[in-house]
C-alpha cells in the first residue's frame, strides 16, 4: 500500500510525498481522530472528531450564493464548486482542528442519498485519501449522519429512542434500538417538510433558501389569523403529507390582491409554519406513544426552525420527554455529523469499497411509506 512521508502545501494544491508500504495502518477508537466528508447537495463540508468524540473542526462552504437567482439548486453547478471547494475545504477542517494527517484513523464520507454528481465529488476525493494515507475508508447514510448528530454533543442521549428526521428532501421516523439500529415506522408521503417550507416560501416572494426566510417571517406573524389544513390521515397513523397544504397556500395567494398579500404575508407565514411543525410533533409525540419510548431526537435541517424547536421543548418540559435536537451549526449538512456515524461503523470494523448511491434509503418502509426519488432541490437539508 502508498503511504505519505509527508503533506506538503504549494498554493492551493496538496502534494504527498509517498513510500511504499505493505501493512495498513491499524485502527484504534480510543486514540485517533477521524476526518468526515459531506457532499451531498449543495454545502462542501469537512470535519474532525477526536478520539473522545468531541468536534475539533467543523467547515462548511455554502453555495447559497451560486444557485438564489435560480430559486433551488442547480444539480450541475453544485457538483462543479463542489470539485472546486472540496481540497480548500478538507485542508481548512486539518488546520483547525491541528491533527495531523498520518494520525487519523479512518476517513467517512456520504455515499448517498443525494446529487449524484455532487457524491461522486467526495467519494472520489475520500477514496483517493484514503489510498494514499493507507487507512480505512467508510461510506455513510446522509439519513444515519443526521441521526448520529443527535449524540454529538448529547453522547449520554438514551437508547431506545424515537427519531424524527426532517429536511429537504426526508421526512421520517425512526425507532433506533439499544443495538443503533435504526426501524422506519414512518415517512412522507409526498413533498418532504423542508420542500414544503421552501416551496412555500417561494410562493410567498421570500428569498433563497426559502425555509429560514419563511421562519424569520412568521416570526412576526400570527399563526392563528389564517388556518391552514393539517393532515394526519387516519388515527395512528404515522405517514405524512405537505402536499395539501402547499395547494391551500397557492389558493390563498391567488384570492389576494397585492394590497392584502402585503399586509397578510407575515400571517400566512405564521399558519403555514405552524400547519407543517404541528404535524411533525404530533406524530413524533405519537411514535413515542405507540413504542412505549420516551425519548425523542429530532435532526436534519428543518430542526433549525424556531417554531418546532419552541413546540418540542414545551411538551418536554409538560411531560418529562427526554429531548435532543442538535446545536444549528450540526442542523443543516455538516461533516461533523458524517464524522459521528463512521465513527460508528469504524468501531465495529466497517472497511468497505464504495460508491455514490444517489438514492439509498434507511430502514426498511411500511405499508403506503413508498420510496421516494431524492431530488433535494432545495437547500434545507
Amino acid at each position: 500500500m502508498m503511504r505519505p512521508l509527508s503533506v506538503f502545501r504549494q498554493g492551493s494544491h496538496c502534494f504527498f510525498l509517498l513510500n511504499c508500504m505493505d501493512t495498513d495502518k491499524a485502527f484504534s477508537l480510543p486514540s485517533d481522530p477521524i476526518l468526515g466528508i459531506e457532499t451531498s447537495c449543495d454545502e462542501t463540508a469537512a470535519a474532525v472528531l477526536g478520539a473522545d468524540g468531541k468536534v475539533l473542526a467543523s467547515v462548511v462552504a455554502s453555495q447559497h450564493a451560486v444557485h438564489e437567482r435560480f430559486g433551488g439548486v442547480v444539480p450541475e453547478l453544485a457538483s462543479r464548486v463542489h470539485i472546486e471547494m472540496i481540497e480548500r475545504v478538507v485542508m481548512a477542517a486539518m488546520e483547525e482542528a491541528a491533527v495531523s494527517w498520518q494520525s487519523l484513523a479512518g476517513i467517512a464520507v456520504t455515499q448517498g442519498p443525494g446529487l449524484a454528481g455532487a457524491l461522486i465529488v467526495g467519494v472520489n476525493y475520500a477514496k483517493t485519501l484514503s489510498y494514499m494515507l493507507g487507512i480505512p475508508l467508510v461510506g455513510v447514510s446522509h439519513l444515519e449522519a443526521h441521526i448520529a448528530s443527535a449524540w454529538l454533543e448529547e453522547p449520554e442521549f438514551p437508547l431506545p429512542c424515537i427519531v424524527l428526521v426532517v429536511s429537504g428532501g426526508h421526512t421520517h421516523l425512526y425507532r433506533r434500538d439499544g443495538q443503533g439500529v435504526s426501524h422506519l415506522l414512518g415517512c412522507t408521503r409526498d413533498d418532504a417538510a423542508g420542500e414544503a417550507f421552501d416551496k412555500g416560501a417561494q410562493m410567498l416572494g421570500l428569498g433563497f433558501p426559502g425555509g429560514p426566510a419563511l421562519d424569520r417571517l412568521a416570526q412576526v406573524g400570527n399563526h392563528t389569523a389564517i388556518p391552514f389544513p393539517k393532515s394526519f390521515f387516519k388515527k395512528d397513523s404515522l405517514e405524512f403529507s405537505f402536499s395539501g397544504l402547499k395547494t391551500a397556500l397557492l389558493y390563498k395567494v391567488q384570492a389576494m390582491t397585492e394590497q392584502e398579500l402585503a399586509r397578510g404575508r407575515a400571517d400566512l407565514a405564521a399558519g403555514y409554519q405552524e400547519a407543517i411543525v404541528r404535524v411533525l410533533v404530533e406524530k413524533a409525540l405519537l411514535a413515542g406513544r405507540q413504542t412505549g419510548i420516551s425519548a425523542l431526537a429530532v435532526v436534519g435541517g428543518v430542526s433549525a426552525n424556531t417554531r418546532l424547536r419552541t413546540l418540542l421543548e414545551e411538551h418536554a418540559r409538560a411531560s418529562g420527554l427526554r429531548l435532543s435536537i442538535p446545536a444549528l451549526r450540526f442542523c443543516t449538512d455538516n461533516a461533523a455529523m458524517v464524522a459521528a456515524a463512521g465513527r460508528q461503523a469504524l468501531a465495529t470494523g466497517s472497511r468497505m469499497a464504495i460508491d455514490a448511491e444517489p438514492f439509498t434509503t434507511l430502514g426498511q418502509p411500511g405499508h403506503n411509506c413508498p420510496e421516494r426519488a431524492l431530488t433535494k432541490e432545495t437547500a434545507h437539508s
